[in-house]
């Protein structure tokens, strides 16, 4: 069966925007994975919805397989074909749902799965539909390791046309055998998997950079050798002129008429057209060598000693959560400790993370809580929020975006940011806060690697409390000295603390 997916010069802009988000972008896709890689707010999840036909261009040709299915980075609601996946019986579903350990009971209850546990249920009822092209939106969000890898070994079995999202690493290094980058507004592919495509692309960019260089140097020295020309061509045009020899100078007079007649006065200004010609050519081809605008790119986290001794202690007990139980010795948190919770999906993290922001006893605007996911309404609200900001305030805040890698402009734009950049939008509010305590529930979802990058350095250099969720122990060897990890036993979990080794 012949798959395909082509787009022909498109273009595409959302009402409240000021500028397209992408002008006359041309790509054709074949059997296969390609990660869609680019800065948050770039436009990643806009150009997945369009090449599922979820969204249509304001102009230009897509034209694709029949089938689609876009799987969305948001874990809110349940898929649509969930309720047929459920109560389906072919070897495929047994398999996926095998595969991926979804239980039957999740079907009946979506509103108390963990996300990880819906993110497996959305890719499974995905590839279930078996679509000739699959479009994924961070498939490994909320995902812990094992589930992670059973994820990773099931898109690798899709035998489609697919688009991936994601942010990392190592995942699209197995899956991809390409990488379309967004450079807002344009794109390019590149063949390969994500490390090859990004060092061919660095190499390029640094190139173009080396080039736009030359042609600045080379333009420099026209401009002085022009006006070298030019104080030629002024002498030569006095020399020629008898409007200052006395009338009777026949002399000075016949010499004139030798250079005229010789061409000599002529060279000078002839000389000097050339030159304006070349510095015409030149001033041309520094416009046709794009390079990437770079930005500063990393903050600082100004945090701050609460000076109390506790932030929060939680008598030993157990705390409910859908059907199980987390069972857990007494806790405490002093102002400098730097904790992570860990553990699989579906024990009770979150849970865990919800009931300590409730009882912590600090200042509501001397806390930054990011939690897991944050609905499509908060994520209203909190541009709203940031719009009314005094003018200072505001601009201190999109600094802080700017440097940690995206353009604040674009997250103005627009009443419904990604995901990625309400997060950016908290972060840079707490910054300005100066936080005693910083919580944040899987902090590297949705974000786009510079933004990780930056948030972990700031992270380690804060003088505040830190206390995190996450799967990725790389992240969270590098920021914290405590670990509070939370066991699963069928319906009853138990949290153990220990120290990193």
């Amino acid at each position: 069966m012949s798959m395909f997916l082509s787009f022909k010069n498109i273009s595409f802009s959302y009402d409240t925007s000021a500028k397209p988000l992408f002008e006359n972008i041309s790509a054709s896709f074949f059997r296969g994975w390609t990660g869609v890689i680019g800065e948050n707010g770039c436009g990643k999840t806009t150009f997945l919805r369009l090449a599922t036909q979820i969204l249509k261009p304001c102009s230009g040709n897509l034209s694709s397989s029949s089938s689609s299915i876009y799987c969305p980075q948001r874990t809110d609601f349940p898929p649509e074909e969930l309720s047929d996946f459920s109560y389906a019986l072919d070897n495929h579903a047994c398999k996926l749902k095998g595969v991926l350990g979804i239980r039957e009971d999740w079907f009946s209850r979506w509103e108390t799965l963990s996300h990880g546990e819906r993110k497996r249920t959305q890719i499974a009822v995905a590839l279930w539909k078996e679509p000739q092209i699959l479009a994924v939106d961070e498939p490994t969000n909320h995902l812990d390791r094992d589930a992670r890898d059973l994820i990773i070994a099931s898109l690798l079995a899709f035998n489609g046309i697919g688009l991936i999202v994601s942010h990392d690493r190592e995942l699209l290094d197995k899956l991809c055998s390409k990488c379309l980058f967004i450079d807002h507004p344009d794109v390019k592919i590149y063949v390969g998997n994500y490390s090859k495509c990004t060092s061919q692309k660095k190499i390029e960019e640094e190139t173009a950079i080396a080039e736009l260089q030359t042609a600045r140097r080379n333009h420099e020295n026209l401009k002085m050798e022009i006006q070298k020309r030019k104080e030629l061509a002024e002498r030569a045009e006095k020399n020629r002129s008898k409007r200052h020899i006395d009338k009777n100078d026949h002399d000075a007079k016949e010499k004139i008429d030798r250079y005229i007649v010789s061409g000599s006065d002529g060279k000078a200004g002839q000389l000097k057209r050339q030159m304006k010609g070349r510095f015409q050519r030149s001033q041309e081809k520094m416009l046709s060598i794009k390079t990437k605008k770079e930005y500063e790119i990393g903050i600082r986290l100004n945090s701050k000693n609460s000076g109390k001794n506790c932030l929060f202690r939680i008598p030993e007990g157990q705390l409910i959560f859908g059907t199980c139980k987390l069972c857990h010795p007494e806790l405490e948190m002093y102002s400098t400790d730097r904790i992570a919770i860990t553990g699989a999906n579906g024990t009770g993290k979150s849970t865990l993370i919800r009931h300590i922001t409730n009882i912590v006893d600090i200042p509501e605007n001397k806390l930054i809580y990011i939690p897991q996911e944050i609905d499509i309404e908060t994520s209203k609200s909190i541009i709203y929020a940031t719009e009314k900001l005094t003018n200072d305030k505001k601009a201190r805040m999109m600094s802080i975006i700017r440097h940690l890698g995206s353009d604040p402009r674009r997250i103005l734009a627009t009443n419904t940011p990604s995901p990625g950049e309400v997060r950016k939008l908290i972060i840079s509010k707490g910054i300005l806060q100066e936080p005693h305590l910083i919580i944040m529930d899987e902090p590297t979802n949705h974000l786009d690697l510079v933004s990780i990058e930056c948030i972990e350095n700031a992270l380690r250099d804060c003088t505040c409390g830190l206390l995190l969720v996450s799967h990725d122990y790389t992240f969270l060897k590098k920021l914290t000295v405590q670990q509070w990890d939370i066991t699963k036993n069928d319906k009853i979990n138990s949290l153990n603390r220990k120290v990193w080794t």
